[in-house]
């Protein structure tokens, strides 16, 4: 699928150095695909809310590079067809920080709207927790937030981290999204009289 290719693209050109640089690093990528029903439409806050197939409600932020808000009204059914992809690096070390880039393609003005997003971070702290069965790292940041991830089965030497070691996370997340109108049921021709 193109938006995939797109998405996976956009994630391995804004990934941060530390990710390129290490052999630790590992993409997954997964495609979901679902019906939803646009509920919502706030044109100057720029998000849009839809109801997901089993009746969940999700506000998504729509970005400024995105040209045709306006084309999408509240009542709207759309096929959402996303790809998240997940790019991982640890490195031992590293003074608590946080850094964060944004890369945005968005379908030309007059299509169907829809784009792809990369957001690439790189978070230094301390591993508060540790899953190794399910391969889950905890990591408090500079600000004292947690941050838990999964940890890709590539990703090596992660059995040998533990909680209280500090190391440096790099990671990618692409979201590529489509919406294609349903098309709506075709009107019952009118009776003619006789």
């Amino acid at each position: 699928m193109k938006l995939k290719r797109a998405a996976l693209a956009a994630a391995f050109f804004v990934v941060p150095a530390l990710a390129l640089a290490q052999p630790k690093g590992a993409v997954d990528a997964m495609q979901v695909e679902a019906d939803v029903t646009v509920t919502k439409v706030d044109h100057k806050a720029r998000t849009v809310t839809i109801r997901g197939p089993q009746g969940n409600l999700r506000t998504l932020e729509v970005p400024p590079e995105a040209q045709n808000l306006d084309k999408v009204k509240p009542g709207d059914r759309f096929k959402l067809t996303y790809t998240e992809a997940l790019v991982l690096a640890i490195q031992r070390g590293g003074a608590p920080s946080a850094s964060a880039n944004r890369m945005v393609q968005a379908s030309p003005k007059g299509g169907t709207p829809g784009g792809t997003v990369a957001r690439t971070m790189q978070v230094t702290g301390v591993i508060d927790a540790i899953d190794y069965k399910n391969r889950y790292v905890a990591i408090r940041g500079p600000g004292g937030q947690t941050l838990a991830l999964p940890v890709s089965p590539d990703v090596q030497d992660f059995d040998s981290l533990k909680a209280g070691d500090t190391v440096t996370l790099g990671f990618a997340q692409a979201l590529a999204i489509k919406m294609i109108a349903e098309e709506k049921p075709a009107k019952p021709a009118a009776k003619k009289k006789s």
